[in-house]
């Protein structure tokens, strides 16, 4: 079929398309390639998937309705995997507009473009800083998630409430994924697996926050890709249990499904540095700092209902995956 997958020179954006290819599907892959981090690499990715012939890519901003309306009417995709997005915690607190115009513009037009096409599925890219300022682990999608501590994670809340809305209106079925914290080659430069490898090579200081008072469920992005593609096969249906007088969060009457997607094994910061130092052979000198506006202290999923509906599970160990995004950034960066 043909897939649209927005946001395809971003981290997991590529590796979705690459999959998605792999297995002969049609991908149109849609991105705007801007500088909040190097586009070089951005195109780097791209490079990759421009010689399969059943690839083809568009270069756009989703908050252009004229754009994503010619998008949509062009390829006529049957299905669409919404990956793009304004990233980021820390950046929401200096640059909020970029959330608005991605996050939430940009969303509508892709709820749009999906409504007037009569597309079969979307699977679009929550984020576990829903959770906000929850403490209870595991993070559950049946757990209420209104008290977000950055714009960046509003702005995910957000596309869930907007989902719902165009799966309830239109019938447009929909499935939202809680990401957290994605590893692995290819990775983006503004997480702290990127920023430790790089400095930690290059025998700088390692800024760790809270004073390495963190932990946090990283996952290795062939887990993650492995449950977006499995969870884009399953298109969402209405629950027929659901219950107005009882509201479930994660599914409702109409067809819509929330699902976190995680390794659901936290690592503390520490811990993940030492399976950085390992890897690299190198030790890290550590500027401890208090926590940053923004910063939630711990992450930890619980994935029961994925694991329950697409048998996701994840089958990367930390130390495995620390150890090829090392052996890729040394390859990629010549080091």
């Amino acid at each position: 079929m043909t897939i649209l997958v927005t946001g395809a020179a971003g981290f997991i954006g590529f590796h979705t398309a690459q999959r998605l290819l792999a297995r002969g599907d049609t991908v149109a892959g849609v991105d705007n390639i801007n500088a909040y981090y190097d586009p070089t690499l951005k195109e780097d990715r791209l490079a990759q998937l421009r010689g399969a012939a059943n690839f083809t890519f568009v270069k756009g901003d989703l908050a252009d309705r004229a754009f994503v309306d010619a998008l949509f009417a062009e390829h006529k995709p049957a299905r669409v995997i919404h990956l793009a997005a304004q990233p980021g915690v820390r950046y929401s607190l200096e640059n909020p507009r970029a959330y608005i115009d991605s996050n939430i513009v940009g969303f509508l037009n892709i709820l749009e473009g999906c409504r007037a096409h009569k597309v079969e599925h979307l699977v679009y890219a929550s984020s576990s800083s829903v959770y906000g300022a929850n403490t209870a682990m595991p993070f559950s999608v049946h757990q209420n998630v209104d008290h977000p501590l950055s714009l960046y994670g509003a702005s995910k809340k957000a596309n869930e409430l907007m989902a719902h809305s165009y799966a309830h209106l239109y019938r447009l079925p929909v499935t939202g994924l809680r990401f957290f914290t994605v590893y692995g080659p290819w990775g983006r430069p503004d997480m702290a697996p990127f920023i430790f490898t790089r400095k930690i090579l290059a025998g700088e200081p390692i800024d760790v926050f809270n004073n390495g008072d963190h932990s946090r469920d990283f996952t290795y992005i062939d887990d993650i890709v492995e449950g977006v593609v499995r969870c884009c096969d399953r298109v969402a249906t209405p629950e027929p249990h659901w219950r107005g007088d009882a509201p479930d969060p994660a599914t409702s009457a109409a067809p819509y499904r929330l699902y976190n997607i995680g390794n659901h094994t936290p690592v503390p910061l520490l811990d993940f540095i030492a399976c950085i130092e390992k890897a690299t052979g190198k030790t890290a000198k550590k500027n401890m700092l208090p926590m940053q506006p923004g910063d939630v202290k711990d992450t930890f999923a619980d994935i029961g209902a994925l694991q329950a509906d697409v048998g996701f599970e994840p089958k990367t160990p930390i130390a495995d995956g620390v150890a090829r995004f090392v052996e890729w950034y040394r390859g990629y960066y010549r080091i």
